[in-house]
């Protein structure tokens, strides 16, 4: 009997110290989201082309010791994903634009990090995802700092240094010679899913009985006010207001909200007023005004500019008969990948699309990429189920971050790194705050 004990104990020992190394490495792989772009512009700008991939070893080393621990066991979405993307791979070797480095390049996206997105869920439980969320409240509120220094910086300042330390900057385009900070990330879409991010948050932390510094999380809303007009992205002030309306849904759903909520309302009311009286501020929401207004004239106005940036890519997508049967190729969509073709001077047709859903259909043909796109929709609609079921069992946490991920997991631009990295992240906090039990390990013979 004694003898069983000390087995079980060892067990419970190594399964423990086996979840603690792979927890280590998700938030290894937040922290470098956060700050890699930091590296290559700031710290280690000459190694801004390997940081590109910085967080790729990572998730090989995540999927390599959840395998040999029987942490990670494979399930339809992930063996379907494996044996389609291996078969676009071959087939753009032998019929695509043939580049072994490019492909690699492009077979990463869904090869690596995707099931990444399943460890992740797998050894987090909520707890961990809210502790995540409040060193997200902590973060944001430099965050905020910077990108207002960076928005009154000239380009040429450090602060708006570009990848690989650029003196041009790294600030794009706005509105009113302002430019668009890109904050600690490589570009300013990083910026926008970092603060899309924190909303889902700041949204919680305020409507949940969570122990949490109220300073910070006051803090933090300021910041993410802020940030708006800062940002000068409409993008962020959609992506918030997604956030606003899911929870609403929750308030409507579950009346013992409601309360918060109205005092979350009021307060941000008096917020937004005493930001108003800020001149930092009342210049940034000048700029973003007229960013606002000269997109919407020139895309049609808001509705229709949303509604061809959420449904014209995939529209287009499901029309596109008139691509090669295997596609033009994995890696080709992306700007690393086209880049590394362009420079052998090869001459062919390139799929150039800021949307998802045309950049895989282009890589991959119509019928591969329908598939993987279908296998993207199938696993939403299984974690929006989940989240929602949650939702009616009061666990609003993936209710909230589904209002994020949801449109970055379909519609995100998965060729970018960083969006990549947000889309594996939010994927995985979903599935780990709305999991009922906490993982044991199986141990193997």
């Amino acid at each position: 009997m004694n003898k069983e004990l000390v087995i079980n104990t060892s067990n419970l020992i190594k399964e423990a110290a086996v979840l603690n190394l792979l927890k280590k490495g998700v938030w290894l792989y937040f922290f470098l989201l956060i700050f890699e772009g930091a590296l290559r512009k700031w710290f280690l700008p000459f190694l801004s082309t390997p940081l590109l991939i910085v967080r790729d070893p990572l998730a090989i080393w995540l999927i390599y010791y959840s395998w040999k621990h029987n942490v990670l066991k494979p399930n339809m979405y992930v063996l379907a994903m494996t044996f389609i993307v291996l078969l676009s791979f071959f087939a753009t070797l032998s019929f695509g634009h043939g580049n072994l480095k490019v492909a690699i390049f492009g077979v990463r996206v869904l090869i690596i990090h995707f099931p990444a997105m399943f460890i992740i869920g797998k050894v987090f439980d909520k707890d961990d995802v809210i502790k995540m969320g409040k060193v997200l409240l902590l973060i944001c509120i430099p965050m905020v700092i910077l990108i207002g220094l960076q928005f009154y910086s000239p380009q040429s300042a450090w602060v708006n240094r570009g990848v690989g330390g650029d003196i041009e900057g790294a600030g794009f385009s706005g509105s009113m010679g302002y430019f668009r900070p890109p904050g600690t990330f490589s570009f300013t879409t990083g910026n926008v899913m970092f603060f899309s991010f924190v909303a889902c948050f700041v949204f919680y932390f305020w409507l949940a009985k969570i122990k949490i510094n109220r300073i910070v999380l006051i803090a933090a809303t300021f910041g993410l006010l802020a940030a708006i007009p800062l940002s000068i992205s409409r993008t962020l002030m959609f992506s918030i207001g997604v956030t606003l309306i899911f929870t609403l849904f929750s308030v409507a759903s579950n009346p013992k909200f409601f309360l918060r909520m109205f005092v979350f309302v009021i307060l941000g009311g008096m917020t937004l007023v005493l930001l108003s009286n800020l001149s930092f501020f009342q210049t940034a929401t000048e700029a973003f005004t007229s960013r606002f207004e000269v997109a919407s004239r020139e895309e049609g106005g808001v509705s229709n500019s949303l509604i061809d940036r959420f449904f014209g890519g995939m529209i287009a997508a499901l029309g596109a008969n008139d691509l090669p049967f295997f596609g033009y190729g994995l890696g080709m969509g992306t700007n690393a990948g086209a880049a590394m073709l362009l420079t052998k001077g090869k001459e062919m047709t390139f799929l150039i699309s800021e949307q998802e859903w045309l950049r895989v259909v282009g890589e991959m043909g119509f019928v591969l990429g329908i598939l993987v796109l279908l296998i993207k929709v199938i696993f939403c609609a299984d974690i929006s189920m989940k989240s929602y079921k949650s939702l009616k069992s009061g666990n609003l946490l993936p209710w909230l971050l589904l209002s994020f991920g949801l449109l970055v997991l379909i519609q995100g631009q998965w060729a970018q790194p960083t969006v990549l990295g947000f889309a594996t992240l939010s994927g995985g906090l979903i599935l780990a705050s709305a999991k009922k039990t906490t993982l044991k390990i199986e141990e193997t013979e």
